[in-house]
């Protein structure tokens, strides 16, 4: 198969290109349906014409069905798509990238998904996907998943399904409240996560910057105290990697804390942990729940971040983060490369 590609690619490349543009549709469609054409051609970055003609053909092959609320898949439709996700994988050069990327970051398992989300925003529901069925892939009956917030776990708890070889799922939320969107807190995606996926939730209603004083307090309550517990007992770890100052600035940090690190130069964010370029932590927000020594535990940590954009955190997380198996796109892969 290998080497199929590898003379197509010379041979005739402008094959292999109308092939990923349809692919691309496809997985596209696939993800956002039902969806009309100027929507899709808008998420794509395609005109409405060249797009036009595209579906058309899509539909004419039975890949595609139109309806009156947008387009969906057809179950050919799926089935190709899922033949043609290795094949795809080889023609991107995605392999490549994730063994580049496993050497640079000095990890085990690296899963990227093509495109960049920071173009592509329905990317992240891609990225989602590959970071459930990592997930799918680590998790045993009677599982405990310790889940963040933020854009990136909201797309993961969308993508979830239920596992078919386990049982008794609990899903925790590892953290407290960002103080932001309620669609992007950690409570809110925990319980949507289990709902998914058929298992049950405990959360932590706590909020997610505090004070010394207030900290001591929340942590002698006895509901935190079996919250806490169930997230120090979870085997699975799963969370984002922020930029510094859009996660400042989400939490409506201080002008002095913002000020502080900027001048820190803070590239990364992860459990309230600020990150400088060389991985050094610059500053840490008070906060209940999961801690960054945490997870260097014997357990299994899926951290996911994608768009070139968050090439430059992911960098910084992985100098001195812990051992993790990360899931990114291509955007951030190949800036990091």
């Amino acid at each position: 198969m290998d080497t199929i590609v590898k003379w197509q690619q010379k041979l005739v490349p402008d094959l292999l290109d109308m092939m990923a543009s349809r692919y691309r549709i496809l997985q596209a469609v696939s993800i956002l349906q039902p969806i009309g054409r100027r929507m899709l051609s808008g998420h794509l970055g395609m005109t409405e014409r060249v797009l036009r003609s595209e579906v058309s053909f899509l539909s004419e092959q039975g890949l595609l069905h139109m309806e009156t609320s947008g387009m969906r898949m057809t179950e050919d439709g799926l089935r190709l798509l899922e033949a043609l996700d290795d094949v795809m994988n080889e023609v991107l050069g995605i392999p490549q990238l994730e063994e580049q990327l496993c050497r640079k970051l000095d990890l085990t398992k690296v899963v990227v998904v093509p495109g960049d989300s920071d173009e592509l925003p329905w990317i992240k529901n891609d990225l989602g996907l590959a970071a459930v069925k990592v997930m799918e892939s680590l998790v045993k009956d009677k599982s405990i998943i310790a889940v963040t917030g933020g854009t990136t776990l909201a797309s993961v708890a969308e993508m979830m399904y239920p596992f078919k070889k386990v049982s008794d799922l609990l899903f925790v939320s590892a953290r407290g409240g960002l103080g932001e969107q309620v669609d992007n807190q950690a409570n809110t995606i925990c319980a949507k996560m289990a709902e998914k996926a058929d298992g049950s939730y405990r959360l932590l209603h706590v909020p997610d910057q505090i004070s010394e004083s207030t900290f001591q307090t929340l942590i002698q309550e006895p509901m935190i105290q079996d919250a806490l517990e169930l997230i120090q007992s979870a085997d699975v770890i799963v969370h984002g990697i922020g930029d510094a100052m859009t996660m400042a600035e989400r939490r409506r940090s201080s002008e002095g804390l913002l000020k502080k690190i900027e001048e820190a130069q803070a590239v990364a964010e992860t459990f309230g942990y600020y990150f400088n370029q060389e991985g050094q932590v610059v500053h840490k927000v008070k906060t209940v729940g999961l801690q960054l020594e945490n997870l260097y535990e014997n357990r299994h940590v899926i951290a996911i971040a994608g768009g070139r954009s968050k090439a430059k955190a992911i960098e910084a997380y992985f100098k001195q983060g812990p051992h993790s198996i990360l899931v990114t796109d291509e955007g951030a892969a190949r800036q990091l490369i």
